[in-house]
């Protein structure tokens, strides 16, 4: 394997976040806590007055690190100031678990492309994710098209599409973007496929779960399915697609993450207003959704922001923001990132489980990435968001933080 270059020495856990002791108690019915502590750590930091680093995302590469360990690839890219406008992508790598981690490192095949009247071609909200089958890892997102001044140009079928690349770790080699085959009815429903910021499964025989949300040509409220694709090693291609799910208003459904936990399949949907959860045996076939609620029954108070999922052998876990804690100042409550534990038979967050795992420093997170690592740790990664050359009074000072999730138990999940 070649050796990585820029290798570097990140900060030092800040001692205040890592001051999270193991709790072992019963909480809701018939399930145990699992325990967990929480060390976050400066993976990466830079204030520029240009771009912000944005949607880090981590994959597992397994006995390509240190020792037999895993190798770690995160996947990022440029914020440039226009909403929603997006670098090539970039990736970081660890081979120590975390302890160093090179600089974001450019991928020429995943730079901007163009076409013939100087649209720029670009693919966003990409997460990275490994299949164990063909030793391949694919960063899976979306395909968007921008005019000279950021802005999204939507106007054409598969405008936004469901682009993919892969990395071969024995190579270090990435492949260019290539979308994925014969999705269909292009200029029906699937007018409009994204696969973005979207938490991805691999199925026992090797096929790709892969929750999308889309629309047709005339726009509206988007809707969210899980497709059922095929992957050889090159070619990733859909076979087929589940239960089409949305609501009225809010944009509908977007953003879905997909989970596996004891048999049953949980997907977590992002609208403007709230955040709704589905469950389902197959991962095709799925219940009617309903909101995110806390225990108690009230609102978990998340909305317009991303949730993705947490699973370990003994638990289910949601990785969320929400109104309710302190956090009025910060735009969509955007900060403090929170994790918690699910009751996975009655879909709601248990509220005593709850723990913080990124502060919030007066701007916004809530574009991140969650992961399993280690049979001890899962991961999850978010960066501050802010364009310039100050620190935030509050803070802030564009921080890209790894929280480590350390398992009271080892997660049997992991091999």
């Amino acid at each position: 394997m070649k050796k990585m270059i820029n290798r570097r020495r990140i900060w030092r856990p800040l001692p205040i976040l890592a001051l999270v002791l193991f709790l072992n108690f019963s909480v809701g019915e018939g399930i145990d806590h699992l325990p967990f502590r929480v060390q976050t750590e400066v993976a990466h930091q830079a204030l520029n007055p240009t771009f912000a680093w944005f949607h880090p995302r981590t994959a597992a590469i397994p006995g390509y690190g240190e020792k037999g360990k895993p190798a770690v690839i995160m996947t990022l890219q440029k914020h440039l100031k226009v909403s929603d406008f997006y670098s090539g992508l970039y990736y970081m790598r660890t081979d120590d678990l975390g302890k160093t981690w090179t600089d974001p490192i450019e991928v020429p095949e995943l730079a901007w492309t163009y076409e013939p009247d100087g649209t720029t071609v670009s693919v966003a909200d990409v997460t990275p994710g490994w299949h164990e089958k063909t030793g391949k890892l694919l960063g899976i997102g979306i395909k968007v098209r921008y005019d000279r001044n950021g802005k999204q140009l939507t106007e054409k079928p598969r405008a936004r599409d469901a682009n993919y690349t892969l990395f071969d770790p024995a190579k270090n080699t990435w492949t260019p973007w290539q979308a994925i085959a014969g999705i269909p009815e292009e200029n029906g429903k699937f007018f409009s496929v994204n696969p973005g910021c979207t938490q991805w499964l691999v199925k026992p025989n090797g096929n790709i779960l892969l929750p999308i949300y889309f629309r047709g040509p005339g726009g509206g409220d988007y809707s969210v399915t899980v497709l059922e694709c095929s992957f050889d090693g090159v070619r990733l291609s859909y076979l087929k697609h589940g239960t089409e799910m949305t609501v009225e208003g809010g944009r509908g459904l977007v953003e879905p993450s997909l989970a596996f936990y004891k048999d049953t399949y949980y997907l977590t949907l992002r609208n403007n207003d709230a955040a709704y959860v589905s469950r389902s045996q197959d991962g095709l076939n799925w219940e009617e959704i309903r909101p995110w609620k806390f225990d108690d029954g009230t609102a978990l108070g998340s909305y317009n922001t991303q949730a993705h999922w947490l699973v370990h052998s003994d638990g289910l876990f949601l990785s969320y923001t929400r109104k309710g804690a302190n956090n009025d100042h910060i735009a969509r409550n955007r900060a403090p990132l929170f994790l918690a534990q699910v009751h996975p038979e009655e879909l709601y967050v248990i509220r005593a489980t709850e723990q913080v795992l990124m502060p919030e420093r007066g701007v916004m997170l809530g574009n991140f990435g969650a992961a399993s690592i280690t049979k001890d740790e899962s991961w999850v990664t978010d960066a501050e968001f802010m364009i310039g050359n100050e620190p935030h009074p509050r803070g802030a000072n564009g921080t890209l933080w790894n929280a480590r999730v350390i398992w009271g138990k080892e997660n049997k999940l992991v091999f």
